[in-house]
């Protein structure tokens, strides 16, 4: 048995034929110098997504794990997938689009986790320093944003930004329903854990289109905000004073 990696950085993949290869690329070569894996899962696409992801698990297979749904299931299923198979203390969250920077990963990673994180960090939370967005769907997410801290008072400024560095223990920590990944840091507070927000490069994506459309997030962002908070009124864990836990200090 080799040695569990530091990292683990978990793509999930919904027909992003052509970004594959890049994406991967990009990610090998960034982090070099950390010890790292990469955990791929596919969510039934029907392109070639498949064949290229195991194009790219043939050319490095010690390297990437891949992971394949039986049936689409969404982002946050894809991620929970992903999560049964990470080694790494920390898990990086990356788009299948490109989007993301991993050399955005390489330098928080040097800057903050390396020098010894402290233990009750939870989640580092990408904030995008400039938008490669439409001036409808930047407007859209800033209204968005806006009422989300309001009802529930996590303080987090972009949580539409894919790119989150989580530490694995307070990933596991969080329950699972469609869409949650869109609540990571209000997820995170909930359990006990701190959330810090840096900020992140974010580019326009390598191929293919976007999944998301206006009215399906809208009617789904409401009724995924109104299940949040009656969670966050519902109260967070209990932490036992004899556990080794960060959060008992």
């Amino acid at each position: 048995m080799s040695p569990a990696p530091q990292l683990s950085v978990l793509i999930p993949f919904f027909n992003e034929a052509g970004n594959i290869h890049p994406v991967i690329e990009e990610v090998r070569t960034t982090l070099a110098g950390i010890d790292f894996e990469i955990v791929c899962v596919n969510d039934a696409s029907g392109d070639a997504t498949g064949a290229e992801l195991a194009e790219v698990k043939a050319k490095y297979p010690d390297l990437i794990t891949v992971l394949t749904h039986l049936q689409r299931r969404g982002k946050s299923a894809a991620l929970f997938t992903g999560l049964k198979s990470v080694h790494g203390q920390w898990v990086q969250l990356l788009d299948g689009d490109g989007q993301n920077d991993p050399a955005d990963t390489a330098r928080l990673w040097n800057e903050i986790i390396a020098p010894g994180a402290p233990a009750r960090l939870g989640i580092i939370a990408g904030k995008r320093n400039s938008r490669n967005d439409s001036g409808f769907k930047w407007v859209q997410s800033r209204i968005a944003n806006g009422v989300r801290r309001f009802v529930l008072q996590d303080a987090a400024k972009d949580t539409g930004c894919g790119w989150k560095l989580i530490r694995t223990a307070a990933f596991r920590d969080l329950p699972y329903f469609a869409s949650m990944h869109r609540f990571f840091p209000a997820l995170i507070k909930r359990a006990g854990w701190d959330v810090r927000e840096e900020l992140v490069n974010d580019r326009p994506r390598l191929a293919g289109q976007s999944k998301y459309g206006f009215l399906g997030r809208l009617g789904a962002g409401i009724f995924d905000l109104i299940g949040m908070f009656w969670l966050i009124r519902r109260g967070g864990y209990g932490i036992a004073a004899e556990w080794n836990d960060a959060r008992a200090d």
